[in-house]
């Protein structure tokens, strides 16, 4: 038989053991409910932190992005003034070559960050292009008709640079489209929708780009759109025309009824020696007579020596991250003032950046 003490004794330690056990579950639920909270708190705090960085970079970057477009278009300002003629060896087309920031900031003497090893490593380069030298292809539309002449043109421009020719017509064609559909919002004529086949043509008509890159709403794909990009641009007007003086060589063949690439890249040599000032006289000693009437080459109906239009680029760098900005400003008569027009932004990884994969 059990003794009686020994049995209580027994009893007393069963029971303190489902105690023990709740007590040790309980004490584990609030270490681990205390540090989820303080892992949350922490985390908030670094995600705030980093929100706050990004913020201030941001910030800054465009800053320093919109100090580099107020230079160019002091630059174009001035040239304006003083320039009859704009060509390749003025001031406003020579690129601003990468260069990290701190050297603009030693420029000035009372400015202590330059001097300080903390400085960032942040690179800015930028350039201003001429955007009369790209075929402009809001001539390919006058009014809310194609423009024949003008698909011809395009279509040229196109066999130069290995591309399909019938491209111009699904270009002129959407872009008509789009003009109709503007059109009639505006008139409310019955006849420009009926031009567009009703209710339903309006609907499906796309919608009328304002810049480059927006030509994507036509149906053109990336590839084709890059190929495009160093010869074809779109301005708010039609009636820009081609500086013969800036613009590459199957751009000039391509305006110019008659003139092929050869002699095209005859009139590039010539202006590099001396820039075009005069239309006729200047390019009939390049080229010789034309085929046009009076042995001219009707150069003045598609070709100019001054430029209204210019595209304003400024990248900022910090190690592989990147902002690219892009500006289309328009020079006034004179150089009065400079206006922006359109404003496009690019943020994130470097392209050209080691183990980057361009998009």
């Amino acid at each position: 038989m059990l003794d009686k003490p020994i049995f209580a004794s027994v009893a007393r330690h069963a029971g303190r053991s489902p105690q023990r056990g709740a007590a040790l579950l309980m004490a584990m639920v609030i270490v681990t409910l205390v540090s989820t909270l303080a892992a949350s708190m922490v985390w908030q705090q670094w995600r705030a932190v980093q929100v706050e960085s990004a913020e201030r970079v941001r910030s800054q970057s465009a800053w320093v992005l919109s100090g580099a477009l107020d230079w160019a278009r002091l630059i174009l300002r001035e040239d304006g003034k003083n320039e009859q003629v704009d060509h390749l060896g003025e001031v406003w087309a020579m690129p601003l070559a990468e260069a990290r920031l701190s050297t603009f900031l030693a420029a000035d003497a009372n400015n202590s960050a330059a001097d300080s090893d903390d400085s960032p490593e942040a690179f800015l380069s930028g350039k201003v292009d001429d955007a009369h030298a790209k075929y402009n292809l809001r001539r390919l539309v006058d009014g809310v008709a194609v423009n024949e002449t003008e698909v011809k043109v395009f279509k040229r421009l196109l066999e130069f640079l290995s591309l399909p020719p019938s491209l111009a017509d699904g270009i002129a064609a959407s872009m008509t489209k789009a003009a109709l559909a503007e059109a009639s919002f505006v008139s409310n004529d019955p006849a420009v929708l009926e031009k567009l086949g009703g209710e339903v043509g309006r609907a499906q008509a796309p919608l009328m780009p304002q810049s480059f890159d927006q030509l994507l709403w036509l149906g053109l794909d990336a590839g084709t759109l890059e190929k495009l990009r160093p010869y074809v641009t779109l301005l708010p007007t039609a009636g820009t025309l081609v500086n013969i003086n800036t613009a590459p060589k199957e751009v000039i063949a391509a305006v110019v009824d008659g003139l092929d690439l050869a002699r095209a890249a005859r009139l590039v040599q010539a202006r590099q020696r001396k820039p075009f000032k005069n239309l006729d006289d200047d390019v009939r000693a390049v080229l010789g007579a034309g085929p046009g009437p009076s042995n001219g080459w009707g150069l003045a109906n598609h070709l100019d020596v001054r430029s209204e239009y210019f595209e304003v680029k400024g990248r900022l760098r910090f190690e592989d991250n990147v902002i690219e900005q892009r500006h289309l400003v328009q020079r006034q008569s004179g150089g009065s003032d400079v206006l922006v027009l359109q404003q496009s932004r690019f943020s994130g990884l470097d392209r050209g950046a080691e183990g980057v994969t361009p998009p």
